[in-house]
């Protein structure tokens, strides 16, 4: 493992964690590829990356963020890491008054509490290296808020301020903290979305269009480059302006 340049990919088995996966990889990162439930994805993405760069190490984590512990359990995972990117997450489409407590406590473990955990815990590795990065997906919502998507909003709020603050605390050890903030991506989670209501938000965005998992991680691989080493702190919009 000496001389590997290393990246937790949190989410990597989710469309928007594949594609930055496959980004880094082709720029020469070593990656841990965190998944849940969905192995197999994993797995398939692993022995691909294997096969089309051989001179860098690809291996398969697994670990649950929605439960207490769950940081700690992918901690002990994970040696020599440079960077995180965070790009797990689960949607939660209901109104405020149909969200339960479970609902909130989920939400709030999986993109907040456990990445936070996580990134706590691998800070003296991230402190070993000069410049070493944290990359949170982050989303439109958190920066404007959703009716129908309130608790999603809050914890993409909170991303967000865990990004601004972090960076702050992290900066004098060379840690770059960042966000990208994607508006509608065409992933799995947006196909269950009718047509005609897909094509109602495509006509708000001023590119009329879409994007996709490819232009969320080009992002991720610009920030983790050495091009943007004096960033942090940033929530970079990728949403076609959508919102400005």
């Amino acid at each position: 493992m000496t001389g590997q340049k290393y990246c937790v990919v949190l989410g990597a088995s989710g469309g928007i964690g594949d594609a930055i996966s496959r980004a880094l990889a082709a720029a020469g990162w070593s990656l841990y590829l965190h998944y849940n439930e969905n192995a197999t994805h994993a797995k398939r993405v692993q022995k691909e990356l294997s096969a089309a760069y051989p001179q860098s190490i690809f291996k398969t984590v697994q670990a649950d963020f929605s439960v207490q512990g769950g940081a700690e359990l992918l901690v002990q995972q994970v040696r020599t890491i440079c960077a995180v990117v965070v790009a797990n997450g689960q949607s939660m489409m209901k109104l405020l008054t149909e969200t339960s407590g479970e609902d909130m406590d989920a939400l709030w473990k999986v993109h907040v509490q456990n990445p936070a955990r996580f990134i706590s815990l691998v800070s003296p590795q991230l402190r070993e290296f000069e410049q070493s990065y944290v990359v949170v997906i982050g989303s439109i919502w958190g920066n404007t808020g959703a009716a129908g998507e309130v608790m999603y909003s809050a914890v993409k709020g909170a991303q967000h301020a865990f990004v601004k603050a972090y960076a702050k605390e992290a900066a004098f050890s060379g840690v770059r903290v960042n966000a990208v903030a994607p508006g509608w991506i065409e992933t799995r989670m947006n196909n269950e979305i009718p047509v005609d209501e897909r094509q109602m938000v495509i006509d708000e965005i001023p590119l009329m269009r879409s994007g996709t998992p490819e232009h969320v991680a080009e992002a991720v691989n610009f920030l983790l480059s050495g091009k943007a080493d004096y960033m942090t702190g940033e929530i970079m919009k990728v949403n076609g302006g959508w919102y400005i």
